[in-house]
């Protein structure tokens, strides 16, 4: 994470975080997950560095490819991200 990003500013990935790739649920085919991925599950898809080995490749799912990191997401550590994601995967599930 970029020490110091401010809310909404793009930012690049913290390293061996995956968050992203582990809280939220995902409801569209992901190769390896043709069903998708339950929230809380890891993707299939990251590798032993916690990295999509899907990025830039056009069978990444469109909700990944839209998810992008911020300080509002990332917050200041992994666990941080996860809550945050969690939290928002809650709030945003059918029939919620």
């Amino acid at each position: 994470m970029v020490v110091g990003a401010q809310e909404g500013e793009v930012m690049p990935c913290r390293e061996r975080c995956a968050a992203c790739c582990i809280a939220p649920s995902i409801s569209s085919a992901i190769p390896g997950m043709p069903q998708g991925k339950p929230a809380g599950v890891p993707c299939v898809q990251l590798d032993d560095q916690l990295r999509c080995r899907l990025f830039g490749r056009p069978e990444r799912p469109a909700v990944c490819v839209s998810l992008q990191p911020s300080a509002q997401m990332c917050g200041t550590s992994p666990a941080q991200a996860l809550c945050w994601l969690a939290r928002l995967d809650a709030l945003t599930a059918p029939g919620r």
